[in-house]
């Protein structure tokens, strides 16, 4: 593929880089972390891509493109900050008749769960819903649904929260005595051992959107 990508809340850049080994494209990279972004265009160098990939600091909800500039927008992990239906109708513009947009979204992949789950999810993120209700949203966006897939437990298991393990002692080694610290890790273990009991009924989707 050759064209313009945008990745939408790139962080340092992991799955741009893999966009780039893949594409002909230039990718431009935008998130709201200046540390993030310096990352991002170091690891561009660092794989001789920093010619057709660039970061750039800047908002999802303030996007400082031009209107058909791009022929697919990425977004991993990040829509929610906005919302996945604010986000697929605001950067519609951003697309060329044709382009694609390509979001991951968390989902309910079940029409009724536990309700410990159901209260989480509700209170974290109340704009999660089901598959084919996010199927219509983008159609009624102004897609066309090309597809849906549901990414497989490993990555949140073996990506997320086993990496976190470490890291989180590291933290309160450092911050030894801080409430605020040992309520925050609280929370993620939490939410790592809700997973653990309840990953058949929710996960990450990728949906997968041609603009019309």
């Amino acid at each position: 593929m050759e064209g313009k990508i945008a990745d939408i809340g790139c962080g340092t850049g992991g799955q741009a880089m893999v966009l780039a080994q893949n594409t002909q494209g230039t990718i431009t990279g935008l998130d709201i972390f200046p540390g993030f972004i310096e990352k991002f265009n170091a690891n561009a160098k660092k794989l001789g891509l920093q010619n057709r990939v660039k970061g750039i600091v800047g908002s999802m909800d303030n996007l400082p493109f031009q209107n058909e500039e791009f022929d697919l927008i990425w977004s991993e992990g990040a829509i929610y900050n906005i919302g996945f239906d604010r986000g697929i109708n605001e950067w519609r513009r951003f697309l060329k008749k044709g382009g694609c947009i390509a979001v991951s979204e968390a989902s309910w992949l079940t029409e009724k769960r536990p309700a410990e789950i159901e209260k989480f999810w509700m209170d974290a993120y109340p704009g999660i819903d089901t598959i084919p209700n996010k199927v219509s949203q983008m159609q009624k966006a102004g897609y066309i649904p090309i597809a849906s897939f549901i990414l497989p437990e490993n990555c949140w298991i073996d990506y997320f929260y086993i990496p976190q393990i470490s890291r989180q002692k590291e933290f309160l080694q450092r911050y030894h005595g801080s409430k605020a610290v040992e309520d925050l890790i609280a929370n993620e273990q939490n939410e790592a051992q809700l997973y653990y009991k309840y990953k058949e009924y929710y996960g990450y989707v990728f949906y997968i959107g041609k603009k019309i």
